[in-house]
């Protein structure tokens, strides 16, 4: 690098990392090749925090965790081929999910592309269709306007992975900026960017539905982390007296322990779906109201009003019905309708219709006591979930895998408070996300907050290698096992649909996690006894010294392995998909 008073004679890679280093970045996760060598060197002499990670799908699970504790977008990295195609199933999580992430993948020189070069593949055409943008970086001296538009792109709208392909001349290439070139908008910085207010005339008339509304109902999805949209929601919620049911991604709108709570709605519900039956306005929030919220668009009741509140406008009457579309930011339109809404008394039973959240609330929990208090052997997932919400501070954050491990958690764990404190990858559900997502989240809460991990054994297998990175960058979580020796949700789905016994390829070995967590210098701890549930979670919480793996050995019951209902007395219809 040469430098002068007014400019910068640097590699490409070099003005990559400046570029990140100028937008604030924090970790980075990545693997590197020979393509994206300068910016490997340059993110070393600038001192920036970067991480190896041991499969790039990890990394960009790792950053995703990362970007939903932050709502600032992750960062993530890989060479060319096999390295770039290892991104797309985390790439498409985020873009389901709407969280921001910026990947840079290093691509094939230019002078000898499609010649047969090593581990060369047609990238850009792979991810393309798994990112919101990708931007092909032609040209050294354009990389800070892309690097400018990739964090764009990222933070506005609903917010969403961003690639940007660097060509190896590219990255190695040199060009002399001037130093006012190297600088980034504070404005996309972080979700949500650039927000948005509704129609005025169609605010008006949602105010004056819910003016009237006697049992209005707000549906909240993850829109509502994203926009950080939860003091706006509780001040209508409070003021309205209006109960609130979420999305698993949605958990965490309000606190689960709030008296308008109801929990989680469609697929698994404690009793939002009642509610749902009884109202007669729906109020649908940063919400894309698909298959699982829906119960596969069964659930929404014809003939009741319903307004819908989403970022993207597209989404609106995609799946539902909306009578109301209200496209806007999750945050101004809540202010902007509960200040819309006339003074005066609140219609006949709204009051009633609230109150009644909390007594049914408590009647489901001492319906489902079997499951969070259970005494049985192999232990029940349910007292397992119960567990963590006795010994969790109301600022700690709970990931959940794809599979049973987030309909587990979804279902029964309790946020103390409004906020992000549960995170599931119900973007894709990929499995799998449980160890590198709990990774990620515990680098972004700090140590000071404890991040506790869900994984069924199916999932820790594919990402075991990630336990090392935590250890290696001082991530000291918690990581549950559920250790039932098979691929549980598949296994469940077995026997509701082909009966006891007609199970296959959903088996594992039996395995010692335990023990593979001490080979990897964690702390493993196996749990067999109920009894021992909770003294392991509180030495799991207490040491944050090294990542604690907890392997709780859990029903092998496939009846019993899902959470909603007792697969033994279920009748699954053609087309359906058992709870």
């Amino acid at each position: 690098m040469s430098q002068s008073n007014a400019t910068l004679t640097i590699t490409g890679g070099e003005a990559l990392a400046r570029m990140l280093e100028a937008h604030q970045v924090g970790p980075m996760f990545g693997m590197g090749g020979f393509q994206l060598l300068p910016f490997y060197e340059a993110v070393r002499a600038l001192g920036l925090k970067h991480y190896l990670i041991n499969d790039e799908r990890c990394g960009t699970f790792a950053a995703d965790a990362w970007a939903r504790v932050t709502n600032r977008p992750g960062v993530v990295d890989a060479t060319l081929g096999p390295g770039a195609t290892n991104l797309v199933t985390g790439l498409v999580e985020s873009l389901n999910a709407g969280i921001p992430l910026v990947a840079i993948t290093g691509d094939a020189n230019r002078d000898h592309a499609w010649k047969n070069m090593t581990q060369e593949a047609r990238q850009v055409e792979i991810l393309r269709p798994a990112c919101k943008e990708l931007i092909r970086v032609e040209s050294t001296k354009r990389i800070p306007e892309f690097v400018r538009r990739a964090f764009a792109v990222a933070t506005s709208g609903r917010p969403g992975p961003v690639v940007l392909d660097v060509p190896e001349d590219v990255c190695h290439g040199e060009h002399t900026f001037s130093a006012d070139e190297i600088w980034a908008d504070p404005g996309t910085l972080a979700a949500q960017a650039r927000r948005t207010r509704p129609d005025g005339r169609e605010l008006e008339r949602a105010a004056a539905l819910l003016a009237k509304a006697r049992r209005p109902l707000l549906l909240v999805g993850g829109g509502i982390h994203v926009s950080g949209a939860h003091d706006a929601l509780i001040a209508l919620a409070e003021s309205q007296r209006i109960p609130v049911a979420h999305t698993m991604s949605g958990k965490g709108a309000i606190a689960c322990t709030h008296p308008l709570s109801l929990g989680v709605f469609g697929r698994y519900s404690r009793i939002a779906n009642d509610f749902i039956a009884e109202a007669d306005l729906l109020i649908v929030v940063g919400c894309k109201l698909g298959e699982i919220a829906t119960k596969r668009f069964s659930l929404m009741p014809a003939g009741v009003p319903l307004i819908h509140i989403e970022i993207v406008s597209e989404e609106i009457g995609r799946t539902t019905r909306a009578d109301i579309a209200l496209a806007a930011d999750a945050r101004l339109a809540l202010e902007d309708l509960l200040a819309a809404l006339p003074a005066g008394p609140l219609p006949e039973g709204r009051a009633e219709f609230a109150a009644a959240a909390a007594p049914r609330m408590a009647a489901w929990l001492a319906g489902a006591a079997d499951r969070l208090h259970s005494n049985e052997t192999p232990i029940n997932v349910g007292r397992l979930i119960h567990e963590l919400n006795q010994a969790m501070g109301e600022e700690d954050i709970l990931v959940a895998d794809g599979g049973f491990a987030g309909h587990w958690g979804g279902l029964l764990f309790d946020t103390k408070k409004a906020g992000r404190h549960f995170i599931a990858d119900r973007g894709f559900a990929s499995i799998g996300y449980g160890a590198p997502g709990a990774m990620g989240a515990q680098m972004a809460a700090g140590p000071k907050r404890r991040v506790v991990g869900l994984t069924g054994d199916g999932g820790f297998n594919m990402t075991i290698g990630e336990i090392e990175t935590a250890r290696r960058v001082g991530a000291n979580y918690v990581l549950c096992v559920f250790n039932n020796g098979a691929s549980g949700y598949v296994k469940a789905l077995q026997h509701a649909v082909y009966g006891p016994g007609n199970y296959q390829s959903s088996d594992l070995a039996e395995t010692d996690y335990a023990a593979a967590a001490r080979a990897f210098g964690c702390r493993g701890i196996r749990v067999e006894s109920p009894d021992a549930l909770a003294g392991a979670i509180r030495e799991g919480l207490a040491h944050a010294d090294c990542p604690t793996v907890l392997d709780v050995i859990v029903t092998r019951d496939p009846a019993r392995m899902l959470p909603g209902v007792d697969n033994r007395t279920l009748r699954v219809e053609k087309g359906d998909r058992p709870v």
